[in-house]
């Protein structure tokens, strides 16, 4: 597949993260060394490399409202999709945080709103992925990249988003749910046309520069990805 269609990834490796004052920190320009923060950080052969989320993350999901949240009171004639928009959040984020089962709503009832931008950052040397609230990491998920130096470098934003995709490649239609559809269950496609963020059917093989330019996930965690950004959050990808 080429860069045009949407890329084929990935392959075992080595996880690294930077920790500072308990919290796990990006830095293009700091030593890039293996943190205890990422859990098993060096993958033993024929293992899969394990993604790690900080202690953050528990506190950003809670319905107990922080320093990165407000608490909205819903209006008569509210519905999910309309405050989602309003406050530039997802509503699978909204019942996750909130501990919604279903999209009814009722007037008067209290939702804690994130207040802070998600984005992520991509490391192609790290083969990491890393969730960030603002300036502040939420999660680092393993994945591959573009072999021979393919993923773009820059900063670009989350233009497309759909579940379960089907993959248009060398003038075929791989169907969703089929094992050589190289995009698995989650597409999220970059400003940098030909690109994006997506799942794999050979989640074995995370963790190397292979792709065709694109960045790969284990299919659950791009599901989770895909829950959390919504489109136009900003996407930085680093060498």
């Amino acid at each position: 597949m080429n860069k045009k269609t949407v890329g084929l990834a990935v392959g075992g490796t080595v996880l690294a993260a930077l920790a500072l004052s308990g919290a796990l920190l990006f830095s293009p320009y700091a030593e890039k060394r293996p943190s205890p923060l990422m859990g098993t950080a060096i993958a033993e052969a024929g293992q899969i490399p394990v993604s790690s989320e900080t202690p953050l993350m528990k506190s950003f999901l809670s319905p107990v409202p922080d320093e990165r949240s407000v608490m909205i009171q819903v209006q008569r004639g509210d519905n999910l999709s309309r405050i989602s928009k309003k406050y530039n959040v997802t509503v699978d984020l909204i019942k996750k945080i909130n501990g919604l089962r279903g999209d009814s709503l009722r007037s008067g009832m209290k939702l804690k709103m994130p207040s802070c931008r998600l984005n992520i950052v991509v490391d192609k040397s790290l083969n990491t992925l890393l969730l960030k609230a603002d300036e502040e990491a939420l999660k680092t998920y393993v994945v591959s990249t573009g072999q021979n130096n393919s993923t773009p470098v820059g900063t670009f934003k989350i233009t497309d988003k759909l579940a379960n995709p089907t993959w248009y490649t060398a003038g075929a239609a791989i169907p969703p749910g089929s094992p050589k559809n190289g995009l698995g269950t989650r597409w999220m496609g970059l400003s940098k046309k030909g690109y994006g963020i997506h799942g794999t059917v050979e989640p074995e093989r995370l963790g190397q520069q292979v792709t065709a330019g694109c960045v790969r996930m284990k299919n659950e965690e791009a599901e989770e990805l895909f829950s959390f950004l919504p489109a136009g959050a900003e996407v930085t990808i680093v060498d």
